[in-house]
């Protein structure tokens, strides 16, 4: 019975802080892409997963993990799992996109149930590999180091073996297809001007691609963000809607801000984060718009392990009723070709 009532009065915060959120958004700009249909009934929430280890996290001294992105520690996995069941008990699936080399691992019976319980799996690279590189040296941490493993070939091919080796490997030991296509990091303008990408991942196959992650304000690390760096996430969010590239590629954006983006780079409070978060999907509702909610399990795990960023997300959806519904980036993206 506490949990009940600490739940129901969550939400009622909840519908009374989305109006509020919205109220004061009023004077901002919008500039939703035209690929977005006017006619469109409901906002459409994702939430995905980044299947990675993540440098400073879970103690801000660990540097490591960019030689050994796809090393998954148990913690990390432990989330990814709690985070698909709870999403799917609210109606939803998560979006998740695996490193490869995570593949390797003895044990993947939790990416196993996460596929088994409906939650599609993109490919996010096999090394973690960086696909704007123009020099292997540029391409990813651990060629730096055992440049061998690459030796003269033009990065262009090795990051397009790096991307077919993740879905022959998602295929191979997990019995699933490779889900669409997010590159590691996001880039302020997506794959704009490189058609040689996009052409590449239309030729592996994939109808779409995460890669555009807008530019927006942040804080000096540790400080609380102002009202103007709040609005500037918003407006980012507003100005980066899914799209078409001239090629037929379809783009479906990140929504800022990230939990690296909060966590590493403005060592955010988690209050603060979900402040970010909460603004965002109240736009998004309000406007009948997508919102891409982008984290890593090796990070969001560690600073929020009770999952309350998911339980909002969540719990803001429940609450707009119909005018908002989960979709992963499949959905998304099919909504864009129709």
């Amino acid at each position: 019975m506490p949990h009940q009532t600490a739940v129901s009065s969550r939400r009622d915060w909840l519908r009374s802080a989305t109006g509020l959120c919205v109220g004061g958004m009023i004077g901002i700009g919008l500039s939703l892409n035209s690929a977005i249909s006017a006619e469109k009934k409901k906002a459409r929430i994702a939430i995905t997963l980044d299947l990675e280890m993540s440098r400073n996290f879970p103690r801000w001294e660990d540097t490591h993990w960019d030689y050994e992105k796809g090393n998954l520690d148990d913690a990390a996995k432990k989330y990814s799992v709690a985070a698909g069941r709870r999403v799917k008990a609210s109606g939803g699936r998560i979006h998740y996109f695996c490193v490869g080399r995570a593949l390797e691992q003895a044990d993947i019976t939790w990416l196993a149930e996460i596929a088994k319980d409906g939650h599609p799996i993109g490919n996010h690279t096999y090394d973690h590999v960086n696909v704007m590189a123009r020099k292997n040296s540029d391409l990813q941490f651990r060629f730096q180091r055992a440049p061998w493993l690459i030796e003269d070939r033009q990065p262009a091919d090795v990051i397009r073996e790096n991307i077919r080796l993740t879905t022959l490997a998602l295929k191979q030991r997990v019995g699933t297809e490779a889900r669409g296509f997010r590159t590691p990091g996001g880039f302020n303008t997506g794959l704009v001007g490189r058609e040689d990408l996009q052409q590449m991942l239309l030729d592996l196959g994939f109808k779409w691609v995460s890669s555009m992650y807008p530019a927006h304000a942040n804080t000096q690390p540790k400080e609380k963000p102002s009202a103007d760096v709040y609005d500037s996430i918003v407006q980012a969010h507003a100005k980066s809607q899914p799209f078409v590239y001239p090629t037929g590629l379809i783009e479906i954006p990140m929504s800022p801000i990230s939990d690296i983006g909060a966590f590493r780079n403005g060592q955010w409070k988690l209050e603060w984060f979900l402040e970010a978060v909460r603004r965002a999907v109240a736009w998004s509702i309000e406007n009948k718009a997508v919102f891409d909610f982008l984290a890593h399990p090796s990070c969001l795990g560690v600073v929020d392990p009770e999952l309350k960023t998911i339980d909002l997300i969540c719990d803001l959806v429940q609450a707009a009723g119909g005018n908002a519904e989960f979709a992963d980036l499949d959905q998304i993206a099919d909504a864009l070709r129709h």
